[in-house]
């Protein structure tokens, strides 16, 4: 009994910090879904991946069921699944943050040489990063390295130390998969029959010099050129948001298919798949021409 007090107590203080949480049984698994939920038959929650109607009053579809709301946390619904809980948890990317789940020591001195320090919480194999804002989530992105924020749960394993600081673009990265189709005899899968140049003639709307645009441009055509071996395809969706982000306060436009284009060609060059170069390329930010030059 004083065990399910003190879980219960813990998901209503989360909860009064905005952070969706929800109880899981022994294992750290969620509780199974009630009858009516069962393989989806309630056609699943408003909010979930599969949207539908679903109001169960119950902790059902895991993760979907977290809420902030006592008047839930402590309803007759949920009350055997604290009595039974062996642990409580949380929804990240519902709170507006994302967790970096570092499994193991390979992974820590990975982070600690690439990402930015912010609030870290020990686990039993490593540690917990976590980071204010949300993106989506993914497993193993890299050894032992998982993604936990929308559409996941993460364990509550203590308030941690350290101030949490805004989730970086090194971590948005990691979700941007390498489609490994590498090139064959020195040839690439695909690549554009011309090849886009910026200039100021596409750009009459930038105000930023020519120098400003093209030093940013060439450092980060550089930074994908050198992956080639792999990354090249999160590298290119690193840049393209950072160029993307230099022109948010240009009254435009400013020519960012072309510098959206030369970022491509550049991955394409070192055997990124151009169709896969493309998404990283539109999911940092730059728009891609849906017409080339010919």
């Amino acid at each position: 009994m004083n065990r399910t007090a003190g879980q219960l107590r813990t998901g209503l203080w989360l909860a009064e910090f905005g952070l969706p949480v929800l109880p899981l049984r022994e294992g750290k698994l969620p509780f199974g879904n009630c009858p009516a939920c069962v393989d989806s038959a309630c056609g699943d929650r408003p909010h979930m991946k599969a949207a539908g109607p679903c109001q169960c009053p119950a902790p059902c579809h895991a993760w979907a069921a977290a809420t902030t709301e006592p008047a839930v946390l402590t309803s007759l619904a949920w009350a055997r699944a604290w009595q039974q809980a062996g642990a409580v948890a949380y929804h990240p990317g519902g709170g507006g943050f994302t967790v970096v789940d570092l499994d193991n020591a390979g992974a820590l001195a990975w982070a600690r040489q690439t990402l930015p320090a912010t609030k870290t919480v020990p686990t039993t194999r490593g540690e917990h990063w976590i980071y204010r804002g949300a993106m989506q989530s993914a497993n193993h992105v890299r050894p032992g390295v998982d993604i936990k924020s929308l559409m996941a749960y993460t364990v509550w394993r203590g308030p941690g130390t350290g101030s949490i600081t805004a989730l970086p673009d090194d971590v948005r990265a990691l979700v941007v998969k390498e489609e490994t189709t590498r090139p064959l005899r020195g040839e690439v899968d695909s690549s554009s029959p011309v090849r886009a140049r910026w200039d100021r003639l596409v750009a009459t709307g930038c105000r930023h010099t020519d120098t400003f645009v093209r030093t940013a441009l060439d450092r980060g055509l550089a930074r994908v050129a050198a992956c080639r071996k792999q990354g090249a395809g999160s590298t290119a969706y690193g840049v393209a948001r950072f160029l993307a982000n230099q022109h948010t306060g240009c009254p435009g436009p400013c020519g960012l298919e072309t510098l959206g284009r030369q970022v491509i060609d550049a991955a394409v060059a070192v055997g990124v798949p151009e169709g896969y170069a493309e998404r990283a390329v539109t999911r940092g930010g730059l728009p891609v021409a849906a017409v080339r030059a010919s």
